[in-house]
């Protein structure tokens, strides 16, 4: 291994010394910057699925829950550890979302000072080194993994990717099956955090050629030996990818059926437009990795692509990757970290296509490192003169690292909570799809009361997609709310029309029925909310509320009842105490 004393040989400090310094720095900057996550409140984007509606997270670890956590495939994921250590959480905190904030925050630090040693240990660079842990830890892209509790994948899977580098390291300094299998393990743990880390032998093998330099002694035998090395890695990304799409496919996630119909196939984009879109993504993340600006929680897809931003893109990729292979031999960090960014990046790229955006700030948390790499390795060379380029280079190096942490800073701001959010993403972007966050805007403001805010961003939302059916549903609910039935009920048969199987419109519009006193028409809607969704427990508290208006107590208190079995029991006991039910 290197042991250089230190990239600034000025310092009179011992190179010790100069290590815990940058660890208590990278310590108490990182907390600093994102301190103000612990008075945060949920995101109702997945936090309500992963923590505050999911009755098994909040049963804690028991045997029942460690069983539904191995077997769920919820929201599409089988992530085994995102659900243990929420449910660890919970029993530590319960609904406080500020303890599942500082959980991340605790991560994400561990994540940095790991890959601060991982390169100190690798290269000896222990300034260059800092400067690569600095920017992973203060860039704005790594707000969302952060400030977003349910992206606890995010930084629970870099933690153990993180720990897998250095056991990695460890191992090929003596090359034991001792030290090999530690590797393996934590590389599983990783996986069953996020399968998107599935890339990782690949990127083991880039720093056996930079900086550890492996290839140099076995030259001849040198694929074969690799092969036969990270044969077992790449055999558990082949076994995680294929459960990361299966259950992608074959779980339980109603974000299609919600938003987009129970279809969702009939809603995927052409194969040739996904690769389009790759191309301008993987150039977008480059560019708000350089500039980060209008960073946003949501970046729907844009159909069609302008053809010359998909030209311009294919060509900055080619430019790039051309010039650092030329440059491979005498520049070899530039190739690895290019190749990092490249490699970490693709899964998320969205060319099979898992959703409805288009990119996501929370994909690049493992690929920027790369970037990273490149600018501190590939940096001093625009200088000349050792003294004069150590003096620049640290101070525009701490200048870099404080601009980020006041960007920062200010991006964790934004995530106070879903309405501040939401604001801010519709002021940064301009997409036809942004329907639903005006959709998600009006909800918040419905539930502060403030109906006439509300049918305002509903009326955007309309505007903006005429077509969807939630809008209408939504607005329906607001005049629902201010008395106006008629007008409540035009939407919601508008929505209907657009979605004939939303459960909630008819439910919604048994309710405004009932208000009119139009007892016949509100039980048949409610009969139809209760055929699409059996368990709709609010659909049978009303309908037994409608039926004991109607004289019917027989049929009340069945529903009554069932509603009770489902959780909800207030009508059951007004209609005992009313001598309606036994």
């Amino acid at each position: 291994m290197h042991r250089k004393a230190t990239d600034l040989n000025k310092f009179s400090i011992s190179l010790k010394r100069q290590k815990l310094i940058v660890y208590l720095t990278l310590i108490v900057l990182t907390f600093f910057v994102y301190w103000q996550v612990n008075q945060h409140d949920f995101i109702n984007f997945d936090d309500n699925r992963y923590v505050f509606d999911n009755i098994n997270v909040q049963s804690g670890i028991s045997p029942e829950g460690m069983k539904w956590a191995f077997t769920t495939k919820d929201i599409g994921l089988w992530n085994l550890l995102i659900w243990v250590s929420l449910m660890m959480d919970y029993q530590i905190f319960g609904l406080q979302a500020g303890g599942y904030h500082l959980t991340n925050l605790m991560l994400h630090i561990l994540s940095t000072l790991l890959l601060f040693w991982v390169f100190n240990r690798m290269t000896g660079a222990l300034w260059k080194s800092a400067f690569v842990a600095a920017f992973f830890a203060l860039h704005p892209l790594s707000v969302e993994s952060v400030a977003w509790i349910s992206k606890r994948r995010d930084v629970l899977c870099l933690f153990w990717t993180m720990l897998t580098l250095c056991l990695y390291v460890y191992y090929t300094e003596q090359s034991t099956i001792k030290r090999y299998l530690p590797v393996v393990g934590t590389f599983v743990l990783a996986l069953m955090s996020k399968p998107l880390v599935v890339t990782l032998p690949v990127m083991m093998i880039l720093l056996d050629y930079w900086p550890l330099k492996r290839h140099e002694s076995r030259d001849r035998n040198w694929f074969v030996w690799q092969l036969r090395e990270k044969a077992p890695f790449f055999i558990l990304s082949a076994v995680f990818s294929i459960i990361a799409i299966y259950a992608r496919y074959y779980g339980e996630n109603p974000y299609y059926a919600q938003y987009y119909g129970e279809n969702p196939s009939d809603n995927y984009f052409p194969l040739s437009f996904r690769v389009a879109n790759a191309v301008v993504s993987f150039v977008s993340y480059l560019g708000k990795i350089l500039w980060p600006h209008d960073l946003a929680v949501k970046y729907y897809f844009s159909f069609p692509l302008p053809v010359g931003q998909v030209f311009y893109s294919a060509i900055i990729m080619m430019v790039v990757t051309v010039s650092v292979m030329m440059a491979v031999k005498r520049r070899p960090y530039l190739f690895v970290g290019w190749a990092w960014y490249s490699i970490a990046i693709l899964p998320m790229l969205n060319v099979i296509q898992f959703g409805y955006l288009a990119m996501s700030d929370h994909h690049t948390y493992l690929p920027y490192i790369g970037i990273a790499i490149m600018l501190a390795w590939g940096i001093p060379l625009l200088f000349s003169g050792k003294a004069r380029c150590e003096k620049t280079l640290f101070a525009a190096g701490l200048t870099a690292i404080a601009v980020l942490a006041v960007l920062t800073w200010r991006q964790c701001g934004y995530w106070e909570n879903t309405y501040e959010l939401l604001n801010h993403t519709c002021q940064v972007t301009n997409n036809k799809n942004n329907y639903l966050l005006y959709n998600n805007i009006a909800s918040k403001l419905a539930q502060r009361g403030k109906i006439a805010d509300a049918i305002d961003h509903y009326n955007k939302a309309i505007g903006m997609r005429p077509d969807m059916h939630l809008p209408y549903c939504g607005r329906g609910l607001a005049y629902h709310h201010l008395g106006q039935y008629r007008r409540a009920m035009e939407d919601y048969n508008q929505a209907l029309s657009l979605q004939p199987d939303y459960a909630e419109a008819y439910y919604n519009r048994g309710n405004a029925y009932d208000e009119l006193g139009k007892y016949h028409q509100a039980i048949e809607d409610y009969n139809e909310a209760i055929r699409l969704k059996p368990d709709y427990l609010q659909a049978y508290n009303n309908r037994g509320n409608t039926y004991f208006s109607m004289g019917n107590h027989e049929r009340g208190c069945r529903d009554a009842q069932k509603a009770c079995r489902l959780g909800y029991c207030r009508l059951l006991e007004y209609a005992k105490n009313r001598g309606h039910c036994r």
